[in-house]
């Protein structure tokens, strides 16, 4: 331990005012403090420095899907295409209102701006009984560095709180957006089953649609954005993520081991790969280490749906899908449950490393 730094107890200290990272911008501080300072990654190259990497995400536009079957052969294949080689991809025309979309980032920026007292009853790190919960961090504690971000987190499917537990200040946007998104997943499940080559039911009946929780960021502009990061580099523990965000972007994709910028599209929504497809697929599809920028402007707003059945109370196996092995392929991971799962990516918090390894045969 470094002279006159105690981790801990600058840990503690933050977590107990309950303000978040808006709380210390509030406070008018001008340097990022230690807790946040984000460890060298010498592995990689960061983007900004190479230009040996070119491109983008793909961009996939869903029009005429549900109207021409040659229209969505063509869908299905960028589909594939993407889940195949990036891991990651936005949708144009999905059918989620473009002012549905802002609606969910403005009730997204009120919650976090309205006054801390009323944020505060959301508060907690261990209280299971909360169905809305706020803080800073999920892993403040097990993390080499906390990240400049305050969050706040629901489960919407299949039990979505009731109307009094969600906050005041946007209550109904919750529940409309959620509708939306559990439509939109429910449709993804489909295409990602044809790209598969399987019946188009196929992931949907085995319910990797049928939990689904929202994560809603609020990244405060930060001094010295070059000290910390928005999200440190992780993949997402689940079966597939749909992710809003605003026009400031920050997000980056590993790429060919470069991190390339995800532009932000406006109208559009970042779909992902997660950790639970990438095994039940037998690497197939690939989830893909991301992360987050800190930001010199702000805040921005960001809003992750996520779909994963941790908080439903079936004891469903997963392992790789019958169909997609081969005596040349075969499978890549035991058996697990998603509550498994999500116990040892919890656990082991956004190190930089994949939950994934754990499950390898």
């Amino acid at each position: 331990m470094e002279l006159g730094y105690d981790r801990q107890s600058e840990l503690k200290a933050f977590d107990n005012t309950k303000a978040g990272v808006k709380g210390l911008v509030d406070a008018g501080i001008t340097e990022v403090p230690r807790i946040f300072h984000q460890p060298p990654d010498d592995s990689l190259v960061n983007a900004s420095s190479s230009a040996e990497v070119q491109g983008s995400i793909p961009i996939i536009d869903l029009k005429g899907v549900d109207k021409d079957p040659i229209r969505r052969k063509e869908i299905v294949d960028q589909v594939r295409g993407a889940s195949e080689s990036w891991g990651f991809f936005q949708v144009v025309n999905h059918g989620i209102p473009v002012n549905t979309m802002k609606e969910m980032k403005d009730g997204t920026r009120r919650f976090f701006e309205q006054d801390i007292e009323v944020k505060k009853k959301f508060f907690t790190r261990n209280d299971s009984t909360k169905r809305v919960v706020y803080n800073s961090n999920f892993d403040l504690y097990r993390t080499p560095a906390a990240n400049w971000r305050d969050s706040l987190f629901w489960v919407m499917a299949p039990d979505a709180p009731k109307p009094e537990e969600l906050p005041i200040v946007c209550k109904e946007i919750l529940k409309e957006y959620s509708k939306e998104i559990l439509e939109l997943g429910k449709f993804l499940f489909d295409l990602l089953s044809e790209a598969l080559g399987l019946n188009p039911n196929h992931l949907n009946d085995i319910g990797c649609a049928e939990g689904v929780c929202v994560l809603c960021h609020y990244y405060p502009a930060c001094p010295e954005p070059e000290l910390t990061l928005g999200t440190s580099k992780h993949s997402d523990g689940v079966f597939l993520t749909v992710l809003l965000q605003d026009h400031i972007g920050g997000l980056q994709v590993l790429h060919q081991n470069q991190w390339i910028d995800v532009t932000p599209l406006p109208g559009a929504l970042i779909v992902n790969i997660g950790d639970l497809l990438q095994l039940i697929t037998n690497d197939r599809f690939v989830s893909v280490e991301h992360r987050v920028l800190a930001n010199g402007i702000g805040p921005r707003i960001s809003v992750a749906c996520f779909f994963y059945t941790q908080f439903l109370p079936n004891t469903r196996l997963y392992s790789p899908i019958k169909e997609l092995l081969t005596e040349d392929n075969p499978p890549k991971y035991r058996e697990t449950t998603v509550k498994e799962y999500a116990t040892h990516y919890n656990a082991k918090g956004l190190d930089g490393t994949s939950a994934l390894l754990y499950f390898k045969l």
